[in-house]
């Protein structure tokens, strides 16, 4: 058997464009040499398929998402890249592992010109396959700079590290035997948040239920849905379908089907848990079967949103049932490192006042006055840094001094606190994740403000490519005939 030299890069963030926060270097984990090649389990516990394969860690760079990217730290990875990728030597593929939905300040389709860079750097006969999250965009140019291209098919993503394999196998397969195959590629004009584009419901749920089946066709190697990233203003923000193969025929068919599915499906999406205002939200809950979670969508951080818009907590803190105790609630959470810093300089069991939030994403609410007590302290979370809990009345609000989304149960068990035995959680998130999503009794998504708002229409899109629905409802059926790459 040939030995295989494979690399692997990759810049891999989701960025809202409606975010004042702005993505610096040290929000970014940035990994090379061993540390780079122990992200992957197939390298880590070999498969059979990896056999006479030396993997070459280049530089691969994540982040929670968050605000646009600063364009000096995205040229500094992006040059790191290159000069790894040209010091490497011949490559025979590279493993692309990206997000597809970074934006960098100033500029648009990052990845396609991180992907062109890459390309210049290891030259045109190097295979490069790209594994993505489907809440990424998929333009014209990085469908053809690359020459596999793939993404999740489940939503929330509990095949991500499935689907990177998968991109990886292919990888290795098509350099042993078949070498760079065809793509059928088309873009359907639809742009709808994650939130109604589960796949845990219809029609998302039957329309990804597909794309296994059209994978496993004579003459198909793989296909994938990407249900583009809302939150971006770039004309590639846009639904995408690319159905990769040998049959010329049959790819393009399979494509133009499931995207004529998903465009029919259009009217059909819908969000993944009843919607209300915060305040329906607070009511329906408190009268509700507990524990309760009410979704605060607006802000969520691993959206791209900045993780301190202080809204929902200035109205919590006016709700008289939490205010009294007579209903329990934890609030997950702000972002706000002097605010910690107050509460640890205090000390457990101090009453402190803080001015939470509102200092990064100010526009629906300022910073938000919180008197209560230091109920616990966390120093060094690996995400959130320093934490303090802050409670008031009923009410324990959690504040970060680095932004940390609130998925798992031991997120709250580390720091005191028992969501199961709460009242009322609510969670800066938009569809809850596995563990969220078995606690809650009963849940609730509430279409609040801030950088990831749920409510696009009222985003103020200008850079989308029109006609796109939903902002264009009306619009006549679009021609989805795929194009070959």
């Amino acid at each position: 058997m040939t030995p295989l030299r494979i690399g692997i890069a990759g810049i891999a963030i989701e960025s809202s464009t409606f975010s004042p926060h702005r993505t610096r270097l040290p929000d970014f984990r940035v990994t090379r040499d061993e540390a780079l090649l122990a992200r992957y389990p197939w390298i880590q516990e070999p498969r059979p398929w990896c056999a006479e394969v030396t993997w070459v860690p280049l530089l691969h760079a994540v982040s929670l998402p968050g605000g646009a990217v600063e364009p000096e730290v995205y040229d500094a990875l992006e040059a790191e890249i290159v000069a790894r990728a040209e010091a490497a030597g011949p490559l025979d593929g590279l493993f692309f592992d990206i997000h597809g939905a970074m934006s960098v300040v100033g500029r648009t389709d990052a990845e396609a010109g991180l992907a062109r860079a890459v390309r210049e750097a290891v030259g045109p006969d190097t295979l490069i396959s790209t594994s993505m999250d489907l809440h990424g965009n998929v333009s014209r140019e990085l469908a053809t700079t690359v020459d596999l291209i793939t993404c999740y098919r489940m939503a929330p993503h509990e095949d991500a590290w499935e689907s990177k394999e998968r991109a990886a196998r292919n990888l290795v397969a098509r350099l042993r035997d078949g070498g760079r195959p065809l793509k059928a590629w088309v873009q359907v004009p639809v742009l709808l948040p994650g939130e109604k584009t589960s796949t845990r419901i219809e029609p998302a749920k039957g329309i990804y239920a597909r794309v296994p089946e059209v994978e496993a066709l004579p003459g198909v190697l793989d296909a994938a849905i990407w249900v583009g990233y809302a939150w971006a203003d770039e004309p590639r923000c846009r639904a995408a379908v690319v159905v990769t193969g040998d049959d010329a025929e049959v790819i393009t068919e399979q494509a133009r089907t499931l995207a004529e599915s998903y465009w029919a499906a259009r009217d059909d999406f819908a969000f993944v848990a009843p919607t209300g205002t915060l305040d329906e939200c607070v009511t329906a809950a408190i009268a509700g079967a507990k524990p309760f979670l009410i979704s605060d969508s607006g802000d969520n951080p691993t959206a791209g949103g900045a993780g301190d818009v202080s809204a929902t907590l200035g109205r919590l803190l006016e709700v008289d049932e939490l205010r009294s105790g007579a209903v329990s609630g934890i609030y997950a959470s702000i972002v706000d490192p002097d605010a910690v810093a107050v509460a640890r300089t205090a000390g457990q069991g101090a009453t402190v006042t803080v001015y939470a939030g509102g200092k990064i994403d100010p526009g629906p609410a300022g910073p938000v006055e919180l008197t209560g007590t230091v109920y616990s302290l966390l120093r060094d979370d690996p995400v959130g840094g320093d934490i303090a809990v802050i409670e008031t009345g009923g009410l324990r609000v959690i504040l970060t001094s680095l932004r940390k989304p609130y998925h798992e149960i031991a997120d709250f068990t580390r720091l005191g606190l028992a969501p199961a035995e709460t009242d009322l959680v609510i969670v800066k998130i938009g569809y809850l994740e596995p563990e969220l999503y078995d606690l809650a009794a009963d849940w609730l998504l509430a279409l609040t403000p801030g950088g990831v708002d749920q409510d696009l229409l009222r985003l103020g899109h200008h850079g989308v490519r029109r006609p796109l629905f939903p902002f264009d409802a009306d619009m006549t059926s679009p021609d989805l005939t795929p194009e070959l790459l």
